[in-house]
Protein backbone atom coordinates (compact mmCIF):
# COMPACT_ATOMS: atom_id res chain seq x y z
CA UNK A 1 0.00 0.00 0.00
CA UNK A 2 1.25 3.37 -0.94
CA UNK A 3 0.44 6.88 0.88
CA UNK A 4 1.40 10.52 0.73
CA UNK A 5 4.45 9.86 2.25
CA UNK A 6 5.63 7.25 -0.46
CA UNK A 7 4.10 10.00 -3.12
CA UNK A 8 6.44 12.43 -1.21
CA UNK A 9 9.56 10.04 -1.67
CA UNK A 10 8.64 9.50 -5.26
CA UNK A 11 8.87 13.53 -5.88
CA UNK A 12 11.62 13.93 -4.06
CA UNK A 13 13.81 11.16 -6.20
CA UNK A 14 12.04 12.95 -9.40
CA UNK A 15 13.55 16.41 -8.05
CA UNK A 16 16.87 15.01 -8.28
CA UNK A 17 16.49 14.00 -12.18
CA UNK A 18 14.53 17.35 -12.26
CA UNK A 19 18.03 18.99 -11.40
CA UNK A 20 20.37 16.75 -13.69
CA UNK A 21 17.91 16.87 -16.78
CA UNK A 22 18.32 21.06 -16.34
CA UNK A 23 21.89 20.51 -16.05
CA UNK A 24 21.99 18.26 -19.53
CA UNK A 25 19.65 21.46 -21.14
CA UNK A 26 21.06 24.30 -19.57
CA UNK A 27 24.48 26.17 -19.22
CA UNK A 28 26.83 25.32 -16.35
CA UNK A 29 25.08 27.60 -14.54
CA UNK A 30 22.32 25.96 -14.38
CA UNK A 31 20.39 28.48 -15.92
CA UNK A 32 18.88 29.13 -19.42
CA UNK A 33 20.48 32.13 -21.15
CA UNK A 34 19.15 33.15 -24.88
CA UNK A 35 21.64 32.84 -27.66
CA UNK A 36 22.58 35.47 -30.49
CA UNK A 37 20.92 35.61 -33.75
CA UNK A 38 22.47 35.48 -36.98
CA UNK A 39 23.02 38.40 -39.73
CA UNK A 40 21.23 36.47 -41.84
CA UNK A 41 18.40 36.12 -39.09
CA UNK A 42 18.38 39.41 -38.23
CA UNK A 43 17.75 40.45 -41.80
CA UNK A 44 15.54 38.12 -43.30
CA UNK A 45 13.78 36.29 -40.76
CA UNK A 46 13.01 39.30 -38.45
CA UNK A 47 13.45 42.78 -40.23
CA UNK A 48 12.34 41.22 -43.52
CA UNK A 49 14.94 43.09 -45.27
CA UNK A 50 17.54 42.19 -48.04
CA UNK A 51 20.52 40.88 -45.61
CA UNK A 52 22.59 42.95 -47.98
CA UNK A 53 20.57 46.64 -47.16
CA UNK A 54 21.16 44.95 -43.68
CA UNK A 55 24.73 45.26 -44.20
CA UNK A 56 25.01 48.14 -45.72
CA UNK A 57 23.45 50.30 -43.23
CA UNK A 58 25.58 48.40 -40.57
CA UNK A 59 28.99 49.88 -42.44
CA UNK A 60 27.46 52.77 -43.28
CA UNK A 61 26.43 53.88 -39.54
CA UNK A 62 29.34 52.41 -37.56
CA UNK A 63 27.61 54.07 -34.40
CA UNK A 64 24.86 50.86 -34.92
CA UNK A 65 25.12 47.96 -32.88
CA UNK A 66 27.42 46.02 -34.87
CA UNK A 67 26.99 42.84 -32.67
CA UNK A 68 29.70 39.56 -32.47
CA UNK A 69 31.84 38.92 -35.50
CA UNK A 70 32.88 35.01 -36.21
CA UNK A 71 36.30 33.94 -36.12
CA UNK A 72 35.93 32.97 -39.69
CA UNK A 73 34.47 36.55 -40.59
CA UNK A 74 31.70 35.38 -42.53
CA UNK A 75 29.27 36.06 -40.12
CA UNK A 76 27.98 38.50 -37.16
CA UNK A 77 25.48 37.62 -34.33
CA UNK A 78 23.42 40.08 -32.31
CA UNK A 79 22.02 39.72 -28.58
CA UNK A 80 17.82 40.55 -28.81
CA UNK A 81 19.05 44.05 -27.06
CA UNK A 82 20.80 44.95 -29.77
CA UNK A 83 18.27 43.90 -32.01
CA UNK A 84 15.60 46.26 -30.14
CA UNK A 85 17.95 48.86 -30.38
CA UNK A 86 18.58 48.77 -34.11
CA UNK A 87 15.12 48.12 -34.02
CA UNK A 88 14.85 51.36 -32.53
CA UNK A 89 17.57 53.74 -34.54
CA UNK A 90 16.80 51.99 -38.09
CA UNK A 91 14.23 52.96 -40.87
CA UNK A 92 14.24 51.13 -44.40
CA UNK A 93 12.75 52.99 -46.48
CA UNK A 94 11.54 56.14 -44.19
CA UNK A 95 9.22 53.04 -42.17
CA UNK A 96 9.95 51.94 -39.05
CA UNK A 97 10.88 48.56 -37.83
CA UNK A 98 8.82 49.08 -34.37
CA UNK A 99 6.12 46.93 -34.05
CA UNK A 100 2.41 48.06 -34.28
CA UNK A 101 1.23 49.21 -31.44
CA UNK A 102 -1.99 51.46 -30.69
CA UNK A 103 -1.27 54.57 -28.42
CA UNK A 104 -2.81 54.88 -24.79
CA UNK A 105 -3.87 51.37 -24.90
CA UNK A 106 -3.13 49.04 -22.29
CA UNK A 107 -1.61 45.65 -23.20
CA UNK A 108 -3.50 43.03 -24.86
CA UNK A 109 -4.49 39.84 -23.32
CA UNK A 110 -4.10 36.56 -24.87
CA UNK A 111 -5.58 33.07 -23.49
CA UNK A 112 -4.64 29.89 -24.55
CA UNK A 113 -7.05 27.10 -23.37
CA UNK A 114 -8.15 23.52 -23.54
CA UNK A 115 -9.06 21.18 -21.19
CA UNK A 116 -7.94 18.71 -23.26
CA UNK A 117 -4.42 17.68 -22.17
CA UNK A 118 -1.54 17.42 -24.79
CA UNK A 119 -3.30 20.10 -26.62
CA UNK A 120 -0.33 21.95 -27.43
CA UNK A 121 -1.10 24.97 -25.08
CA UNK A 122 2.04 25.77 -23.48
CA UNK A 123 4.15 25.04 -27.02
CA UNK A 124 1.36 27.24 -28.30
CA UNK A 125 2.04 29.92 -25.44
CA UNK A 126 6.24 29.60 -25.76
CA UNK A 127 6.45 30.11 -29.05
CA UNK A 128 3.90 32.81 -29.66
CA UNK A 129 5.90 34.90 -26.82
CA UNK A 130 8.90 34.34 -27.98
CA UNK A 131 7.86 35.14 -32.08
CA UNK A 132 6.03 38.63 -30.01
CA UNK A 133 9.55 39.10 -28.77
CA UNK A 134 11.58 38.96 -31.76
CA UNK A 135 8.68 40.97 -33.54
CA UNK A 136 9.74 43.62 -31.13
CA UNK A 137 6.81 43.57 -28.00
CA UNK A 138 7.19 43.13 -24.63
CA UNK A 139 5.51 40.13 -23.42
CA UNK A 140 4.22 39.05 -19.94
CA UNK A 141 3.46 35.65 -19.77
CA UNK A 142 1.26 33.94 -17.01
CA UNK A 143 2.04 30.75 -16.40
CA UNK A 144 -2.00 29.38 -14.57
CA UNK A 145 -0.75 25.62 -14.69
CA UNK A 146 0.17 23.52 -11.78
CA UNK A 147 2.49 21.73 -13.95
CA UNK A 148 4.46 24.40 -14.63
CA UNK A 149 5.83 23.83 -18.22
CA UNK A 150 5.86 26.98 -19.76
CA UNK A 151 7.41 28.18 -16.46
CA UNK A 152 10.72 25.17 -17.02
CA UNK A 153 10.66 25.64 -20.44
CA UNK A 154 11.35 29.75 -19.72
CA UNK A 155 13.87 28.70 -17.01
CA UNK A 156 12.81 29.16 -13.95
CA UNK A 157 12.56 26.85 -11.58
CA UNK A 158 13.25 28.06 -7.82
CA UNK A 159 9.59 29.01 -7.43
CA UNK A 160 7.54 29.85 -4.33
CA UNK A 161 3.63 29.28 -4.61
CA UNK A 162 3.21 32.65 -2.79
CA UNK A 163 4.36 34.22 -5.95
CA UNK A 164 2.52 32.37 -8.55
CA UNK A 165 -1.57 32.93 -9.60
CA UNK A 166 -1.88 31.42 -6.16
CA UNK A 167 -0.94 34.22 -3.95
CA UNK A 168 -2.50 36.90 -6.39
CA UNK A 169 -5.97 35.14 -6.06
CA UNK A 170 -5.18 34.84 -1.80
CA UNK A 171 -3.86 38.69 -1.49
CA UNK A 172 -6.89 39.44 -3.93
CA UNK A 173 -9.64 37.74 -1.35
CA UNK A 174 -7.75 40.13 1.80
CA UNK A 175 -8.04 43.16 -0.03
CA UNK A 176 -11.53 42.46 -1.25
CA UNK A 177 -12.53 41.31 2.09
CA UNK A 178 -10.81 44.08 3.66
CA UNK A 179 -12.69 46.17 1.08
CA UNK A 180 -16.26 44.60 1.58
CA UNK A 181 -15.66 45.42 5.35
CA UNK A 182 -14.88 48.65 5.27
CA UNK A 183 -17.83 49.29 3.23
CA UNK A 184 -21.22 50.54 4.52
CA UNK A 185 -22.53 47.50 3.82
CA UNK A 186 -20.12 45.56 4.28
CA UNK A 187 -20.30 42.76 1.19
CA UNK A 188 -23.14 43.01 -1.78
CA UNK A 189 -25.46 40.73 0.40
CA UNK A 190 -25.29 43.46 3.20
CA UNK A 191 -23.58 40.72 5.70
CA UNK A 192 -20.18 41.51 7.49
CA UNK A 193 -17.37 39.63 6.68
CA UNK A 194 -15.15 39.66 9.46
CA UNK A 195 -11.30 39.23 9.08
CA UNK A 196 -10.86 36.81 11.68
CA UNK A 197 -12.84 34.13 9.06
CA UNK A 198 -10.11 34.19 7.07
CA UNK A 199 -7.58 31.46 7.25
CA UNK A 200 -4.38 32.43 9.30
CA UNK A 201 -2.40 30.92 6.78
CA UNK A 202 -3.19 33.62 4.57
CA UNK A 203 -3.15 36.35 6.67
CA UNK A 204 -0.44 35.26 8.79
CA UNK A 205 1.61 34.75 4.86
CA UNK A 206 1.96 39.06 4.87
CA UNK A 207 0.73 38.68 0.87
CA UNK A 208 -1.60 41.73 1.26
CA UNK A 209 1.97 43.60 1.73
CA UNK A 210 2.51 42.50 -1.95
CA UNK A 211 3.71 44.91 -4.59
CA UNK A 212 1.95 43.79 -8.06
CA UNK A 213 5.35 43.05 -9.49
CA UNK A 214 6.44 40.93 -6.57
CA UNK A 215 4.42 38.27 -8.99
CA UNK A 216 6.89 39.05 -11.78
CA UNK A 217 9.96 37.39 -12.81
CA UNK A 218 12.69 38.28 -15.24
CA UNK A 219 13.87 35.44 -18.00
CA UNK A 220 16.34 34.88 -20.34
CA UNK A 221 14.53 36.82 -22.79
CA UNK A 222 15.18 40.60 -22.00
CA UNK A 223 11.59 41.41 -23.47
CA UNK A 224 10.00 38.68 -21.40
CA UNK A 225 8.56 38.55 -17.91
CA UNK A 226 6.89 36.02 -16.03
CA UNK A 227 4.42 35.09 -13.33
CA UNK A 228 5.68 31.76 -13.21
CA UNK A 229 4.00 28.55 -11.67
CA UNK A 230 4.86 25.43 -9.89
CA UNK A 231 3.46 21.70 -8.50
CA UNK A 232 3.10 23.17 -5.08
CA UNK A 233 0.89 25.71 -6.65
CA UNK A 234 -2.00 22.83 -7.32
CA UNK A 235 -3.60 23.27 -4.01
CA UNK A 236 -5.24 27.00 -5.17
CA UNK A 237 -8.23 24.81 -6.77
CA UNK A 238 -9.10 23.56 -3.18
CA UNK A 239 -7.80 26.71 -1.05
CA UNK A 240 -10.02 28.87 -3.57
CA UNK A 241 -13.30 26.40 -2.92
CA UNK A 242 -12.55 27.35 1.11
CA UNK A 243 -11.94 30.88 0.48
CA UNK A 244 -15.08 31.45 -1.34
CA UNK A 245 -16.55 29.46 1.46
CA UNK A 246 -15.86 31.98 3.80
CA UNK A 247 -16.50 35.46 1.85
CA UNK A 248 -19.44 34.17 -1.05
CA UNK A 249 -19.44 37.96 -2.00
CA UNK A 250 -15.82 37.28 -3.31
CA UNK A 251 -15.67 37.41 -7.39
CA UNK A 252 -12.87 35.17 -7.21
CA UNK A 253 -13.04 35.23 -11.18
CA UNK A 254 -11.94 39.15 -11.48
CA UNK A 255 -8.60 38.46 -9.57
CA UNK A 256 -5.76 38.31 -12.20
CA UNK A 257 -7.98 40.69 -13.96
CA UNK A 258 -7.78 43.64 -11.01
CA UNK A 259 -4.58 42.51 -10.44
CA UNK A 260 -3.33 43.19 -14.57
CA UNK A 261 -5.95 46.69 -13.91
CA UNK A 262 -3.18 47.68 -11.49
CA UNK A 263 0.08 47.38 -13.49
CA UNK A 264 1.07 50.33 -16.10
CA UNK A 265 -0.81 50.17 -19.36
CA UNK A 266 2.45 50.79 -20.87
CA UNK A 267 4.35 48.32 -18.80
CA UNK A 268 3.55 45.39 -21.67
CA UNK A 269 2.78 45.00 -24.87
CA UNK A 270 1.08 41.67 -25.06
CA UNK A 271 0.18 39.40 -22.26
CA UNK A 272 -0.02 35.61 -22.88
CA UNK A 273 -2.10 32.93 -20.30
CA UNK A 274 -0.83 29.45 -20.08
CA UNK A 275 -3.78 27.90 -18.72
CA UNK A 276 -4.57 24.45 -17.12
CA UNK A 277 -6.19 21.40 -18.64
CA UNK A 278 -9.42 22.20 -16.56
CA UNK A 279 -12.22 24.32 -16.21
CA UNK A 280 -11.58 25.87 -12.71
CA UNK A 281 -10.77 28.53 -9.92
CA UNK A 282 -7.02 29.37 -12.38
CA UNK A 283 -8.73 28.91 -16.04
CA UNK A 284 -11.63 30.77 -15.27
CA UNK A 285 -9.67 34.08 -14.04
CA UNK A 286 -7.73 33.59 -17.13
CA UNK A 287 -10.70 33.36 -19.63
CA UNK A 288 -12.00 36.39 -17.60
CA UNK A 289 -9.16 38.23 -17.62
CA UNK A 290 -8.34 37.87 -21.70
CA UNK A 291 -9.48 39.78 -24.25
CA UNK A 292 -8.76 37.25 -27.14
CA UNK A 293 -9.48 33.45 -26.66
CA UNK A 294 -6.92 30.96 -28.49
CA UNK A 295 -8.11 27.50 -28.15
CA UNK A 296 -5.44 24.92 -29.79
CA UNK A 297 -6.61 21.41 -30.31
CA UNK A 298 -4.57 18.32 -31.82
CA UNK A 299 -6.20 16.94 -35.00
CA UNK A 300 -7.31 13.76 -34.27
CA UNK A 301 -11.65 12.88 -33.76
CA UNK A 302 -11.21 12.33 -29.65
CA UNK A 303 -9.30 15.56 -29.68
CA UNK A 304 -12.11 17.55 -31.58
CA UNK A 305 -14.77 15.71 -29.34
CA UNK A 306 -12.93 17.28 -26.38
CA UNK A 307 -12.87 20.68 -27.46
CA UNK A 308 -16.02 20.75 -28.21
CA UNK A 309 -17.16 19.78 -24.87
CA UNK A 310 -14.48 22.29 -23.72
CA UNK A 311 -16.38 25.19 -25.11
CA UNK A 312 -19.91 24.25 -23.83
CA UNK A 313 -18.78 23.37 -20.51
CA UNK A 314 -17.20 27.03 -20.87
CA UNK A 315 -20.09 28.62 -22.01
CA UNK A 316 -21.94 27.33 -18.91
CA UNK A 317 -19.55 28.11 -16.68
CA UNK A 318 -19.41 32.07 -17.72
CA UNK A 319 -23.08 32.04 -17.65
CA UNK A 320 -23.25 30.91 -14.34
CA UNK A 321 -20.70 33.72 -13.61
CA UNK A 322 -22.75 36.13 -14.97
CA UNK A 323 -26.38 35.12 -13.08
CA UNK A 324 -24.74 34.67 -10.16
CA UNK A 325 -22.45 38.27 -9.80
CA UNK A 326 -24.02 40.28 -12.67
CA UNK A 327 -22.36 43.74 -12.56
CA UNK A 328 -22.13 44.39 -9.11
CA UNK A 329 -18.50 44.16 -8.54
CA UNK A 330 -15.16 45.86 -9.19
CA UNK A 331 -13.81 43.80 -12.10
CA UNK A 332 -12.30 47.17 -13.93
CA UNK A 333 -11.33 46.59 -17.01
CA UNK A 334 -13.86 43.49 -17.42
CA UNK A 335 -17.15 43.05 -17.10
CA UNK A 336 -19.97 40.54 -17.12
CA UNK A 337 -21.59 38.82 -19.08
CA UNK A 338 -17.66 38.16 -20.35
CA UNK A 339 -17.37 39.02 -24.14
CA UNK A 340 -14.36 38.03 -26.32
CA UNK A 341 -13.09 40.02 -29.20
CA UNK A 342 -11.88 37.10 -30.89
CA UNK A 343 -12.08 33.23 -30.71
CA UNK A 344 -9.63 31.40 -32.37
CA UNK A 345 -8.82 27.47 -33.12
CA UNK A 346 -5.34 26.81 -33.64
CA UNK A 347 -4.80 22.75 -34.86
CA UNK A 348 -1.50 21.82 -33.77
CA UNK A 349 0.74 18.75 -33.90
CA UNK A 350 -1.17 18.86 -37.65
CA UNK A 351 0.90 16.39 -40.38
CA UNK A 352 -0.17 17.36 -44.03
CA UNK A 353 0.31 14.51 -45.63
CA UNK A 354 -2.01 12.64 -43.09
CA UNK A 355 -5.74 11.91 -44.58
CA UNK A 356 -7.17 11.35 -41.10
CA UNK A 357 -5.76 15.16 -40.10
CA UNK A 358 -6.73 16.27 -43.43
CA UNK A 359 -10.25 15.89 -42.70
CA UNK A 360 -10.26 16.61 -39.23
CA UNK A 361 -9.02 20.50 -40.22
CA UNK A 362 -11.98 20.67 -42.35
CA UNK A 363 -14.55 19.43 -39.97
CA UNK A 364 -13.30 22.18 -37.96
CA UNK A 365 -13.49 24.78 -40.62
CA UNK A 366 -16.80 23.68 -41.46
CA UNK A 367 -18.43 24.09 -37.59
CA UNK A 368 -15.64 26.84 -37.28
CA UNK A 369 -15.59 28.67 -40.54
CA UNK A 370 -13.25 32.22 -39.74
CA UNK A 371 -12.70 31.29 -36.28
CA UNK A 372 -10.34 28.72 -37.33
CA UNK A 373 -6.50 29.52 -37.96
CA UNK A 374 -5.86 28.99 -41.65
CA UNK A 375 -2.30 27.43 -40.72
CA UNK A 376 -2.19 24.97 -38.37
CA UNK A 377 1.39 24.08 -36.80
CA UNK A 378 3.00 21.44 -38.14
CA UNK A 379 4.64 18.27 -36.39
CA UNK A 380 8.60 18.54 -38.09
CA UNK A 381 11.81 16.62 -36.30
CA UNK A 382 12.88 19.66 -35.29
CA UNK A 383 9.71 20.73 -33.57
CA UNK A 384 9.76 17.75 -31.53
CA UNK A 385 13.21 17.94 -30.70
CA UNK A 386 12.31 21.57 -29.41
CA UNK A 387 9.82 20.19 -27.08
CA UNK A 388 12.59 17.71 -25.70
CA UNK A 389 15.03 20.50 -24.82
CA UNK A 390 12.35 23.00 -23.31
CA UNK A 391 12.91 25.54 -26.02
CA UNK A 392 10.92 26.60 -28.96
CA UNK A 393 12.47 26.34 -32.35
CA UNK A 394 13.64 30.40 -32.03
CA UNK A 395 15.89 29.36 -29.49
CA UNK A 396 17.58 26.39 -31.17
CA UNK A 397 20.58 27.30 -33.46
CA UNK A 398 19.90 26.22 -36.64
CA UNK A 399 23.79 25.17 -36.39
CA UNK A 400 23.05 22.17 -34.57
CA UNK A 401 21.11 20.58 -37.69
CA UNK A 402 20.28 21.22 -41.61
CA UNK A 403 19.29 24.80 -42.23
CA UNK A 404 16.41 23.74 -43.77
CA UNK A 405 15.08 21.64 -41.38
CA UNK A 406 14.99 24.12 -38.93
CA UNK A 407 13.95 26.69 -41.32
CA UNK A 408 11.00 24.48 -42.21
CA UNK A 409 10.10 24.37 -38.48
CA UNK A 410 10.60 27.77 -37.62
CA UNK A 411 8.11 28.57 -40.52
CA UNK A 412 5.50 26.62 -39.07
CA UNK A 413 5.53 28.75 -36.15
CA UNK A 414 6.54 32.00 -37.94
CA UNK A 415 2.79 31.20 -40.21
CA UNK A 416 0.91 30.73 -36.82
CA UNK A 417 2.40 34.15 -35.39
CA UNK A 418 1.86 36.21 -38.26
CA UNK A 419 -1.66 35.05 -37.63
CA UNK A 420 -2.27 35.23 -34.04
CA UNK A 421 -0.71 39.01 -34.33
CA UNK A 422 -2.69 40.36 -36.48
CA UNK A 423 -5.85 38.66 -34.82
CA UNK A 424 -4.58 40.28 -31.08
CA UNK A 425 -3.91 43.47 -33.35
CA UNK A 426 -7.48 43.64 -34.50
CA UNK A 427 -8.55 42.90 -31.17
CA UNK A 428 -6.37 45.90 -29.67
CA UNK A 429 -8.20 48.53 -31.92
CA UNK A 430 -11.33 47.13 -30.22
CA UNK A 431 -10.16 47.92 -26.40
CA UNK A 432 -11.64 51.66 -24.89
Amino acid sequence: MFTHEDLATMQAQSLKMQGWIRRQTFSPEHEKSLRRFSSWEVSELIFKINQSTFRGRLAAEPDLPSGEVEEDGRQRWFSLTEINELRRRMKINRSSLLPQRPAGKRAIRVAISNFKGGAGKSTVALHMAHAAALDGYRVLCVDFDPQATLTHSMGLFQVSEDLTVWGIMARDLIHETDRMNAAPRAAASGTSVPQRRLPSGVRDLGLEALRNTDFIRPTAWPTIDMVPSCANAAFVEFASAQYRHLNPDWSFFAAVSRWLDALPDDAYDVIIFDCPPAIGYQSMNAVFAADVLYIPSGPGYWEYDSTTSFIGQLAEALGDLAGGFGGGFPAGKMRLPKAFLDIRFLLTRYEPGNDLHRAMLEAFRKVFGERVTEHPIEMTRAVEQSGRFLSSVYEIDYRNMTRETWRRARSTFDRAYDEFKDCFLRAWDQVE
